[in-house]
C-alpha cells in the first residue's frame, strides 16, 4: 500500500493484517519476541480450553467487559442478547439463507428500519471503526435493537420465509416494531434515544490516509 508520509507524500510501505503481523512475530528468532510467543502460546491454550468447558469463554467475556467498565446491568442484557442473536441467525439458516454477506444484509435491514442507519453508518456515527457497534449502545439502543431482532425471529419462525428476498421483508417488519417503539419513547421523552456517544466515551484523535496501490 502506499502510505501517507509525514512530507504529505505517499510511499509503498509493506503492511500486513493483525493474523499476519502474528506471523511474522512467530518466525522472529530474536529473544526480545519470546514474550509475544509466550503470549500466543497462552491464547492458544485459553482457545482448547474453551473447546473443553464453553463456559470459560463466557465467564471471560464477563470479567472483560467489567474490566472495561461496564456495569452488572448492561453486562446481563449484552450476553442476553448475544444468545438470542444466535437463535435468529439459526432461524435464517432453516430458512434458506447461507452465508455472512446474506446475513450482514438481513441484520441492516432491521437497522435500517428502526435506526435509520445500516450497522456501518450507525458504528460512524457513534465514531467507531473495529469495535463491537452493541457494545457501544447504551440500555434502550440495547433493547431496541434486541426487540426489532426478536420480532423478526418470531415472525420467520411463523411465516418461514425462504430465501433473501423473502426474508428481506419479514426482516422489515421486524424492524418496524422496534421502530414503532423508539418513536413512542422518543415522543414521550422528547428526545432522541439513538444516540452519538459510545459505551465508554472514547474517540479517535487522528484520521489517517491510506492509497492503495493499483
Amino acid at each position: 500500500m502506499k502510505l501517507k508520509a509525514q512530507d504529505g507524500k505517499y510511499r509503498e510501505t509493506d503492511v500486513t493484517d493483525i493474523e499476519g503481523m502474528f506471523r511474522v512475530i512467530e518466525s522472529i528468532p530474536s529473544k526480545n519476541a519470546e514474550p509475544i510467543k509466550q503470549w500466543l502460546a497462552h491464547l492458544g491454550k485459553e482457545k482448547i480450553d474453551e473447546t473443553f468447558d464453553p463456559s470459560i469463554s463466557l465467564q471471560r467475556a464477563i470479567d472483560l467487559y467489567r474490566t472495561k467498565g461496564y456495569d452488572e446491568e448492561w453486562i446481563a442484557k449484552r450476553i442476553k442478547s448475544i444468545q438470542e442473536r444466535k437463535k435468529l441467525t439459526d432461524v435464517w439458516k432453516e430458512n434458506g439463507i447461507e452465508n455472512n454477506i446474506e446475513y450482514a444484509i438481513l441484520t441492516n435491514e432491521i437497522y435500517k428500519e428502526w435506526s435509520g442507519m445500516t450497522a456501518k453508518e450507525y458504528k460512524q456515527y457513534k465514531g467507531l471503526r473495529k469495535e463491537n457497534l452493541r457494545d457501544n449502545m447504551d440500555n434502550i439502543e440495547l433493547i431496541l435493537t434486541d426487540l426489532s431482532e426478536e420480532a423478526t425471529k418470531r415472525l420467520a419462525t411463523k411465516q418461514k420465509p425462504n430465501g433473501l428476498k423473502e426474508n428481506i421483508k419479514v426482516a422489515k417488519l421486524g424492524g418496524h416494531a422496534a421502530k414503532v417503539a423508539r418513536d413512542d419513547i422518543e415522543k414521550n421523552l422528547g428526545e432522541s434515544v439513538v444516540t452519538k456517544t459510545n459505551k465508554l466515551n472514547y474517540k479517535y484523535i487522528e484520521e489517517k490516509e491510506t492509497k492503495m496501490i493499483k
